[in-house]
């Protein structure tokens, strides 16, 4: 029997802290094969998520670099969320890339008349951090082997590399039923494992990332979250209703929406002010 066809809708939200701007926004996402938000996606996708952590030099920077080059390189590599010497070299790929980007960096910076003040230096040495979750979804038709259904149903299957506590929630009639890497809130911790943008030991890095995988079958949702929104999204005493919530923003022009309604959760203190990252993938078919 011939599979139905079947598609993925993706899209993603970024919003700051309370006080702060876009520009100052210290998380980042890159989603590949870049596509407005009502594309029907067939084909394979990635996604980069990065929590820039904010007591580093240009942590936005740095995160908006990693995010770019995790999701390139597991479009090209499949096997790099396998673990092993693909990512390894990701790895080391993405710390090449931060010296020739601060090199321009302090050009410009020269250029505009504000070149580096020594104490940037000394806080540039040491490094950028940020976590990084790295995702990539393929269709894959035959059986769902997370439960019984016809081998024609439509499935995908999703891998996954967390280093740190950006969270990745897989969703089935819209009930959770795998959170990565954090499986709970009180697990959230306040020096979670980052990715430097001089950590040259590659082999250490994969070492303390993780590494999962699963299939999503159409009516599945994954959604990938920085760290202040995981830990309210798992933190909620009715997860039914975190996810409808959760549900109402479904594209870029509910970006204003969004924001409002992180900043409710921030002023109720069920939301620590922080920068939030949200990528929304729904599997469909028919």
């Amino acid at each position: 029997m011939t599979a139905p066809p079947s598609c993925v809708y993706v899209t993603h939200l970024v919003a700051p802290k309370y006080g702060s701007t876009e520009a100052e926004c210290e998380d980042a996402v890159v989603v590949l094969p870049s596509r407005s938000h009502d594309y029907m996606l067939r084909e394979p996708l990635t996604a980069g998520v990065c929590d820039g952590a904010t007591e580093s030099a240009l942590a936005k920077d740095w995160a908006r670099l990693l995010s770019r080059v995790a999701a390139q390189h597991a479009m090209e590599r499949p096997d790099l969320l396998d673990g092993g010497t693909a990512f390894e070299e990701f790895a080391s790929s993405a710390v090449s890339q931060w010296d020739p980007w601060l090199v321009r960096y302090t050009q410009s910076r020269i250029a505009e008349g504000r070149p580096l003040k020594w104490y940037e230096h000394t806080k540039l040495a040491e490094g950028a951090y940020a976590t990084l979750l790295t995702v990539r979804v393929d269709p894959e038709h035959g059986p769902d082997t997370n439960a019984a259904s016809d081998a024609s149903e439509p499935a995908w299957r999703w891998r996954a590399a967390a280093l740190g506590d950006s969270c990745l929630f897989h969703l089935r009639d819209d009930r959770l039923v795998k959170a990565f890497p954090v499986g709970a809130a009180d697990e959230f911790g306040t020096v979670p494992d980052l990715f430097g943008s001089r950590n040259h030991d590659a082999a250490l890095l994969a070492c303390r990332t993780r590494f999962v995988e699963g299939r999503c079958r159409p009516g599945d949702r994954l959604l990938l979250m920085t760290d202040a929104l995981a830990a309210w999204f798992l933190s909620a005493p009715d997860q039914d209703v975190a996810v409808s919530q959760l549900l109402e923003f479904s594209g870029p022009d509910d970006l204003s929406g969004f924001v409002d309604w992180l900043n409710g959760l921030r002023n109720s203190r069920q939301l620590r002010n922080d920068d939030v990252a949200v990528v929304r993938i729904d599997f469909e078919g028919r």
